[in-house]
């Protein structure tokens, strides 16, 4: 009997999975984000950027003014993941969350959800862009 128990719960979950990855329920449930940084540094000084998570290094990127570079990611099923940036001009270093999903994909956050997460950075502060046009969200440096 608890062997036919144990195949009825295998079964059962192999069709959850098989549910989950071929619908847009997966896509829901571990939404898609897409971050963009811009090196908009007044100074028009080339930008250091190092970015991580606890499980991925996306490595050191150099940014002349103007340039940008981006990465693509899925939150986790917690809603938890941070990705923390390290920044680095002329006499200058900073960090920052450059995602946090209480913060990026939260609903009833001040800024809202992005599924699209472009950062405008300033030597005062990074900037979130607004898709409609609107006052960039900028928030201070961690450090």
């Amino acid at each position: 009997m608890a062997s036919s128990r144990n195949q009825n719960f295998i079964c059962m979950l192999i069709s959850f999975l098989i549910i989950l990855t071929t619908t847009s329920f997966a896509s829901a449930l571990f939404s898609a984000k897409h971050v963009v940084i811009v090196n908009k540094l007044v100074t028009r000084a080339t930008l250091i950027v190092h970015c991580m998570n606890k499980g991925e290094d996306k490595g050191v990127i150099s940014l002349g003014p103007g340039d940008s570079f981006d990465f693509r990611f899925r939150v986790n099923l917690r809603k938890t993941t941070v990705y923390t940036c390290s920044f680095a001009w002329p006499g200058n270093t900073a960090t920052f969350d450059i995602f946090r999903a209480d913060r990026d994909d939260n609903p009833k956050s001040k800024v809202g959800v992005c599924s699209e997460c472009i950062w405008s950075i300033y030597e005062p502060a990074p900037c979130r862009d607004r898709r409609d046009g609107g006052q960039p969200n900028c928030f201070p440096w961690a450090s």
